[in-house]
């Protein structure tokens, strides 16, 4: 059973009521609270002001970094903005930790944590927030994509590799697919944004100077050469570049997928387009685009074939 704590943006007052049908008619962030796998996980959940039950909706899943949570990562991603001009619902996950509101990961497959040395069930626990969200809300099906950053962004690889049938779209963001053996079930459409000179997950992959887990993570050319031979896509890219941004399109694939890649050259460790306190990692971000901004574009062009 979910319960749920109803709180203005910020959360500063928070008011704990029970789970039922009935909509608030006021929106605001809440807070899910479910029991899965034994483990109490909480998400932040964000449900447009233009919401009607009687219209299906997508549905946005993101997730944090490692080391961070829910909260800090909605105010960066400034992804609420966008779920309110465009109608889709977002929630943020919180991951796993010895506390429950910090320092938390995702189990993505590398060892850079509690969740991984845990073996937390991080795939089930996002399949069971789909469910529920979908019994509570009216979901398209079709519209189901997963975006995070760092090792929020290496889980969503997972979640593509675990549960392609659920998953419609992943869009990481300096995180690269490090789980082995990644066998999706159904089609993939995937979108990367990446800074050449990120020192915590290389871009050309290894272990980053600045890494605090000392992992050998893959590299962004293995990544989307992945999903570039399962999608069967033309091996040559399309690519434009302007200022600091590489956008490379690879065309011609299967099934209606897709695959893209966004390198901010000089980029490092950040969210493109966030500003303000609580960056990821401290680095500068690029204002030349908005992370939020292109992977919502992208998402909203490809549902589920």
């Amino acid at each position: 059973m979910i319960k749920r704590l109803f709180a203005p943006l910020l959360l500063s007052t928070i008011l704990l009521i029970a789970c039922s049908s009935t909509l608030p008619s006021v929106r605001a962030d809440s807070l899910y609270t479910l029991t899965y796998d034994g483990l109490k996980r909480t998400s932040i959940l964000h449900v447009p002001p233009s919401y009607n039950e009687h219209h299906p909706v997508p549905l946005v899943i993101s997730l944090h970094g490692g080391g961070g949570n829910a909260e800090h990562y909605r105010r960066i991603s400034d992804f609420n903005r966008f779920a309110d001009e465009k109608g889709f619902i977002i929630v943020y996950p919180n991951g796993t930790g010895r506390r429950q509101d910090a320092l938390l990961t995702w189990n993505g497959g590398t060892r850079c944590g509690y969740a991984m040395t845990n073996n937390v069930d991080d795939v089930g626990f996002i399949r069971a927030l789909i469910a529920e969200l979908a019994n509570a809300y009216a979901i398209d099906p079709k519209r189901i994509y997963v975006t995070g950053i760092s090792n929020g962004g290496i889980m969503a690889s997972r979640l593509a590799c675990e549960a392609s049938d659920v998953i419609a779209a992943i869009a990481p963001v300096a995180g690269t697919l490090n789980y082995e053996p990644c066998q999706p079930t159904h089609p993939v459409v995937v979108i990367h944004v990446y800074g050449t000179d990120d020192t915590r997950l290389p871009y050309n992959g290894g272990v980053g100077p600045d890494s605090r887990v000392g992992v050998n993570f893959a590299s962004v050319q293995e990544s989307v050469g992945f999903w570039t031979a399962f999608n069967g896509c033309d091996p040559q890219p399309q690519t434009t570049s302007s200022t600091d941004i590489q956008h490379q399109v690879w065309s011609g694939c299967r099934d209606g997928t897709a695959v893209e890649l966004y390198t901010i050259i000089g980029g490092r460790h950040a969210w493109p387009g966030s500003n303000g306190p609580g960056r990821v990692g401290g680095d500068e971000p690029t204002q030349s685009i908005s992370a939020s901004d292109v992977i919502w574009k992208f998402f909203a062009a490809h549902p589920r074939p």
